[in-house]
C-alpha cells in the first residue's frame, strides 16, 4: 500500500482501538479482496455478513479505504441503518407478535428503503444514506443523512444477516433458546421472520457478488464478542450508555436462531469465507483465488 494508505489505516486502527494483530486481517483478507473487487466490472455490490461482534463494520471501513486508494468510489450501507422506527415496530408487535418490537431480526427493517438506496447508488445523481440512532432506537432525521453522488463503483452492504436464506418449516418447530421457548412457544415470531427472508428480503439481498462471510467458531463466542463491543461503547459514552450484560444476554437471543443457521449454511454459498478464531483473528480465508471479474453479475 502507498504511504498515505498506511497512514490512513493506522489512524483507523487507533480510532477503533484495534490491536496490531489486526494488520494480519488486512493482509490476508482486505488487501487481496480489494484488489479483486477493483478488477471487476463496476458497479459492484459486495455483501459482507457475519455474526454480531465479528468486525463487519470495521472491515467495511478498511475496504472502503483500500478501494479509494485504487481510485474507486466506495460507499458502505449498513443493514443496521435500515431499522424501522420504534413506532412502526411497536405496531408490528401489536399486530403480529410482541418480539417484533425489538430491532434485529428480519421483519424489523425498512426493506423498501434499502432496495431503493442500493439501486440509486448505482445510478447517476445524489443519494442520501440512511442512518439509525441506536441510542434513541429511531432513525436519524432524514435531513441529517449523508449525501453521496452516484454512480458509485463499489457498494459495500454489510450486516449480521445480509444474504441470509430461510429455513425449512420443520426447522422452525423446535425452539433454540429460552426466548423462543417462553415468549414464542407457538412459533409465530420465528415463522414471520422466516417468511420475510423468503419474501421481501430476497429482493434486498439480490445481486450480492461477491458475497463475503465471516465465520465465527460458534455461536457461544458471539455473546462474548458482542459484550466486548458494548463495554467499549460504555467506556466511550459513559456507564449509562448501552445495555447491561444481563440485558445483552437476552437481546442476543433474538439473533441466535438465524446466526446458528448462517454459520452452518452460508459458507457453502459465499464466494469468500473468512474463518475467525476466538480472538477474531483470521485462521483461514477461502475463495479469494477463485474470485475473478466473472464473479460480478
Amino acid at each position: 500500500m502507498p504511504p498515505e494508505a498506511d497512514a490512513a489505516l493506522a489512524r483507523l486502527l487507533e480510532s477503533e482501538r484495534l490491536p496490531d494483530g489486526y494488520l494480519d486481517r488486512v493482509r490476508r483478507l482486505h488487501a487481496p479482496l480489494a484488489a479483486r473487487i477493483a478488477g471487476m466490472a463496476h458497479p459492484v455490490r459486495v455483501g459482507l455478513a457475519g455474526p454480531q461482534g465479528s468486525g463487519k463494520s470495521t472491515d467495511a471501513r478498511v475496504l472502503e479505504l483500500l478501494l479509494r486508494e485504487r481510485g474507486l468510489t466506495a460507499v458502505t450501507l449498513s443493514l443496521d441503518d435500515l431499522y424501522l422506527p420504534r413506532a412502526a415496530r411497536a405496531q408490528l408487535a401489536r399486530d403480529i407478535h410482541p418480539l417484533l418490537a425489538t430491532r434485529g431480526a428480519p421483519g424489523t427493517h425498512d426493506v423498501d428503503l434499502g432496495v431503493d438506496v442500493l439501486g440509486r447508488l448505482a445510478r447517476p445523481g445524489e443519494t442520501r444514506l440512511p442512518r439509525f440512532d441506536k441510542a434513541t432506537d429511531d432513525p436519524v432525521p432524514r435531513r441529517d443523512w449523508p449525501r453521496v453522488q452516484g454512480p458509485v463503483d463499489v457498494i459495500l452492504f454489510e450486516g449480521w444477516c445480509v444474504g441470509a436464506v430461510p429455513q425449512t418449516t420443520a426447522a422452525l418447530r423446535r425452539p433454540v433458546n429460552d426466548l423462543e421457548r417462553e415468549r414464542d412457544p407457538a412459533g409465530v415470531w420465528r415463522t414471520y421472520v422466516n417468511d420475510q427472508l423468503a419474501g421481501a428480503y430476497r429482493t434486498l439481498f439480490a445481486g450480492l457478488a461477491p458475497f463475503v462471510f465471516l465465520r465465527a467458531p460458534g455461536f457461544e463466542v458471539v455473546l462474548r464478542w458482542r459484550t466486548e463491543q458494548e463495554h467499549k461503547l460504555r467506556a466511550r459514552l459513559g456507564a449509562l450508555a448501552g445495555m447491561s450484560d444481563a440485558e445483552l444476554a437476552v437481546f442476543i437471543q433474538h439473533y441466535e436462531r438465524l446466526t446458528r443457521w448462517m454459520l452452518r449454511e452460508a459458507p457453502r454459498r459465499a464466494d469468500v469465507v473468512a474463518s475467525l478464531g476466538e480472538g477474531r483473528e483470521i485462521s483461514r480465508v477461502t475463495g479469494l483465488r477463485r474470485l475473478s471479474p466473472s464473479a460480478s453479475r
